[in-house]
């Protein structure tokens, strides 16, 4: 496996910023332009440096709500996503990686009601298919990041979709901390971590580093917070993920830049601990 993470600086040029992820520790890099970057001189010059310092990219964030209920944003996110998806494939990124959306006029990201519905499992289908066939990757793929509150939220939702979707170019991203949607899951969340790579394994392209919480004040209520910090079996989980092609990458998210190192020390002692560096 290959580890994501961002730096604490912003290096001055694209040389220093693939030395600085090389001497962070780093196996791997996401896109580290904004995807409104127009300037294919500087992209390339990124491309380059990642190249010669044996870094492959990892993926490219495509977030947006292509279901919205308004359909003029809808429009525009189907249109962000498919040029993240170019863009993906022009870096040879693993990946391009979004969540379904949501139905919710409020939270591009947020619950609502109508999460779960037939019809917005149809919509996702339809504007997952539209995204690919737009584009028509050669080198990478299109990827939803699990949710708990939309679809797919387990491993069997997301091998629906895949079937739903039927393109070559569709396949999964794995989150298991937002699947972590009720205590079962929590407090076992080894044996879920197996059932998500036996059903989703020879689909996955890229993985998610993050942990949970369950806390104790009523009714439910579950924490993310850094890995290593919280209840994820990472034995389990970093175990299911040696077996992988061993590019794949695992990306550390949703904490503080400076506590990246931390993380990835937490991982790399994880993995000597379990004789799998």
């Amino acid at each position: 496996m290959r580890f994501v993470g961002n730096l604490t600086h912003k290096p001055a040029d694209a040389r220093a910023w693939a030395e600085a992820m090389q001497a962070a520790g780093y196996t791997a890099v996401n896109d580290p332009l904004p995807l409104d970057n127009t300037d294919e001189a500087l992209l390339d010059s990124y491309i380059a440096a990642a190249a010669e310092a044996g870094l492959p990219f990892a993926e490219v964030g495509a977030w947006s709500n292509p279901i919205d209920p308004d359909p003029q944003k809808a429009g525009r996110a189907l249109e962000h996503c498919k040029w993240a998806l170019r863009r993906a494939e022009r870096l040879g990124a693993r990946c391009c990686v979004n969540i379904a959306g949501s139905r919710s006029p409020l939270q591009w990201d947020g619950p609502h009601p109508q999460n779960f519905s037939k019809e917005t499992f149809g919509r996702i289908v339809a504007s997952v298919r539209e995204i690919i066939d737009a584009v028509e990757p050669k080198r990478t793929f299109y990827t939803l990041e699990p949710m708990p509150w939309i679809f797919p939220s387990s491993p069997d939702e997301y091998l629906e979709l895949l079937a739903a979707v039927d393109r070559p170019a569709f396949a999964v991203h794995l989150d298991p901390v937002n699947m972590i949607n009720c205590p079962a899951r929590a407090y076992r969340s080894g044996d879920f971590l197996r059932e998500c790579f036996a059903k989703l394994g020879p689909h996955i392209k890229g993985c998610h580093a993050k942990d949970f919480l369950l806390r104790s004040g009523l009714t439910l209520h579950i924490d993310e917070t850094s890995p290593g910090a919280g209840m994820l079996d990472y034995d389990a989980y970093l175990r299911e993920l040696a077996r992988l092609d061993p590019d794949t990458p695992l990306v550390i998210e949703h904490i503080p830049d400076a506590q990246h190192p931390a993380a990835l020390r937490y991982l790399r002692a994880k993995l000597s601990e379990l004789n799998l560096a």
